[in-house]
């Protein structure tokens, strides 16, 4: 894999593409660039994205939040998990999911049989700083970002290493993580 030279050839990119026959469905911690970066990996290959948390709000017509103080993470991972289902099975080109998604065994099951799943995963400085940006973010509400996204690294390296594809999102362009991804699919197709 060749890091320093990104896919500028439009016929690679094609070629690669049209091997893609599954939805590729990013997961990762919160604030590794799933969103930023789907959408990117989506337009480089010519397909849609969609991000799963945006259409969980929307089924819900409530904030991931809300859902959250009102009925609890066991009842919003269990809307997530069907949510991603009807996702990957509406055959979506791009799909992110919540940072915890891979972690519920039904999901990541569904993921790992259903399309390709690709690990982002950043230093835990880049993710404090992305996710400061924003505070909507339940699970860092709850102490100190940095100390609480080092234990989440810590608790889901487990499952999400069990995606078959693993890229590190740097600091630099978003175009290049989904260059990355690409080419990485590339290899594991």
């Amino acid at each position: 894999m060749q890091d320093s030279t990104p896919l500028t050839n439009p016929a690679d990119i094609a070629a690669i593409s049209r091997r893609i026959e599954r939805p590729v469905v990013l997961v990762g911690l919160m604030g590794v660039g799933k969103s930023t970066v789907g959408r990117r990996l989506a337009s480089l290959i010519g397909r849609d994205f969609v991000d799963a948390d945006e259409e969980i709000e929307e089924a819900a017509q409530m904030s991931i939040s809300e859902i959250f103080s009102e009925f609890g993470e066991a009842y919003f991972r269990d809307g997530e998990r069907r949510v991603i289902a009807r996702l990957i099975e509406e055959k979506h080109g791009v799909i992110a999911t919540g940072g915890g998604a891979f972690v519920n065994d039904e999901t990541r099951a569904l993921i790992l049989n259903e399309a390709i799943a690709v690990w982002i995963d950043a230093d835990i400085a880049t993710l404090v700083e992305r996710t400061s940006r924003r505070n909507t973010r339940p699970l860092l509400k709850q102490g100190d970002p940095e100390e609480i996204l080092a234990r989440l690294h810590a608790e889901r390296q487990p499952f999400y290493s069990q995606a078959p594809i693993h890229v590190r999102s740097e600091n630099g362009p978003h175009i290049s993580t989904a260059n990355r991804i690409l080419e990485a699919i590339d290899q594991w197709l």
